[in-house]
């Protein structure tokens, strides 16, 4: 981590797979630890094994192809997949320091992956009624680059993010991605733009003071 980051929060990468009902048991007992004072916040990049994953507004029709492992979370929104080639960041953060505002957090979370994807040239955004983020496709098209799902326990954040650098894009078509078929889901790869995990890893921590900050003026704007 770099030195103008908060030393209360360790950056961990992982360079090999971990599988998700590890990650998901590691986080729970991380953010138990926050919570009572005995663990820094964390946050964690890594990538999955295929894997389908069901937030709380998951519906059973939108599971098309149970191809892979299907796990329940208790994150929000519906279903997801992740797998190789797919950078997911789960960030746990203490919100009872940081503001109590989940919707102010997810925001922020979405700032922050799009000034990352910016710095490898692509333009993204944020869609109204859409989750996710949001880029131009080879043709033209909107297409999902990034899915947002986030869980809040004991004011301690859990779960995050999810940026396709280069997956089988096939992979998603096993689902009704977030819930949403009217548009495609594309990737860095697809986009022409080549990075790897490390890169990316080392782009999100140098705009990670900015989504500290961005967390931080945008909460206390709203007490």
């Amino acid at each position: 981590m770099s030195g103008n980051l908060d030393h209360d929060i360790e950056w961990r990468r992982e360079g090999g797979q971990v599988p998700y009902r590890a990650a998901l048991a590691e986080m729970e007992a991380r953010n138990r630890a926050i919570a009572a004072g005995e663990a820094r916040e964390l946050v964690w990049s890594l990538e999955h094994p295929p894997v389908y994953t069901a937030g709380t507004s998951a519906a059973p029709a939108e599971m098309l192809d149970p191809r892979f492992e299907v796990v329940e979370t208790g994150r929000g929104g519906r279903y997801t997949y992740h797998g190789p080639g797919q950078r997911v960041g789960y960030v746990l953060l203490d919100l009872n320091r940081r503001g109590r505002d989940v919707r102010c957090f997810v925001h922020a979370i979405e700032g922050w992956v799009i000034d990352t994807l910016a710095d490898f040239g692509v333009e993204a955004w944020r869609a109204e009624g859409r989750i996710g983020i949001w880029t131009r496709d080879i043709d033209g098209t909107e297409a999902k680059i990034g899915a947002i799902g986030v869980r809040v326990r004991r004011w301690v954040t859990m779960h995050g993010f999810a940026v396709n650098l280069a997956p089988d894009l096939s992979h998603f078509a096993g689902i009704v991605p977030c819930g949403i078929s009217d548009y495609g889901v594309t990737s860095l790869e697809r986009l022409g733009v080549a990075v790897a995990p490390a890169e990316w890893d080392e782009a999100l921590e140098r705009r990670a003071e900015g989504f500290l900050d961005g967390l931080s003026r945008a909460c206390k704007a709203k007490r």
